[in-house]
């Protein structure tokens, strides 16, 4: 069963506001355009690079390698995408949905307003079954009592059985339903510039794969688009998995502050330089929860300051390297499965 208010370990005396006052005063939430101009050059240059590449070396099978290194190029550029909506490069509105328009919909082909709605969401309720729309859209279950909603045909069955295994092998489709996202949501309303954010993406698909298509034959091309589009799903799944995956689930009859709200459903991965460059910050996933607006170059210098309040105030941190995160992630799914497994499943519709 999800989590009890009391099965969780919530302290009496820590409180947000007073680590969000240390926090400020040592000037952490304080903006850093230099980074991030840094950043976003650096980034255009290796996804210019990228391209370049593609027209610079032909119709050849080794472009496959300029197929994986475009996919983590996207993967970067969304992190850029990720940050501007989180308005830690502008507080102002309008160059932070600029940014995020030329980054997400031009640059990766998916809808910005889509994405931010979803992710505020998200924000607002981590691994809330009955809230967060990244456990909810997801195949595979993080409790039994979620089978009824999303074990509605034998393919869905099949996923939950074999879910410590299949939640990694559909990450190979997260960008395609990344790019499918914002014309669902356009069909749904749920976007405030639909011709704009649609049109910016179909810029996006055309450019791309007249680019791919003029260079390589068709065999050739359409196996690069396919392995390009499985990296980039892959990649972006490696780095949103632990984040959440296999720690505390609740639902809305739980009620949690902001700090135990976002440590306790979070993870980190234990950082370095070069983790901090492949997961876009997100490693600090815990700080980054607590403080969303602090540009993710101050994360690093902000974790030790959660980490000593967490352990002053007896909330339980959560930090283990790459590879734990993802055995953590697999044995949880795996154990649900069996949960599931062990009681009566719904039968075919």
């Amino acid at each position: 069963m999800p989590a009890r208010q009391d099965s969780l370990t919530i302290s009496p005396t820590g409180s947000f506001e007073e680590l969000s006052e240390l926090v400020k005063q040592a000037g952490l939430m304080d903006p850093r355009k230099d980074y991030f101009t840094f950043k976003i050059i650096s980034n255009l240059v290796l996804f210019g690079a990228c391209w370049a590449a593609l027209f610079w070396f032909g119709d050849t099978w080794w472009q496959l390698v300029t197929a994986v290194a475009l996919g983590l190029a996207f993967v970067q550029t969304g992190f850029i995408a990720h940050d501007t909506g989180h308005k830690q490069i502008s507080k102002a509105k309008v160059p932070s949905e600029v940014l995020g328009a030329i980054h997400m919909n031009l640059l990766m082909g998916t809808a910005y307003g889509w994405w931010i709605n979803h992710h505020n969401r998200h924000h607002s309720n981590p691994n809330n079954l009955d809230r967060d729309p990244d456990t909810m859209r997801r195949q595979v279950i993080f409790d039994v009592d979620e089978m009824p909603a999303k074990a509605t045909s034998g393919f869905r069955r099949f996923v939950i059985r074999f879910q410590s295994v299949m939640f990694f092998v559909l990450l190979g489709q997260e960008a395609w339903r990344l790019h499918a996202s914002g014309f669902k949501a356009a069909r749904a309303g749920g976007l405030r510039r639909p011709v704009l954010e649609l049109g910016l993406i179909g810029v996006h698909a055309v450019v791309c794969l007249a680019a791919v298509f003029t260079v390589l034959s068709p065999l050739t091309g359409v196996v690069f688009v396919l392995v390009n589009q499985a990296v980039f799903g892959l990649y972006l799944g490696a780095v949103f998995a632990p984040n959440h995956k296999g720690m505390v689930v609740y639902r809305s009859d739980v009620q949690l502050d902001w700090l135990h709200r976002q440590v306790l459903t979070s993870r980190n991965i234990r950082s370095s330089r070069l983790t901090d460059f492949l997961y876009g910050g997100l490693n600090y996933q815990i700080e980054h929860h607590l403080f969303p607006a602090m540009p993710r170059v101050n994360l690093r210098y902000v974790r030790p300051m959660v980490i000593d309040y967490c352990a002053e105030h007896s909330i339980p941190y959560r930090e283990v390297s790459a590879w734990a995160s993802y055995r953590e992630v697999a044995r949880f799914l795996g154990k649900v499965s069996d949960e599931a497994r062990n009681g009566a499943e719904p039968q075919a519709a």
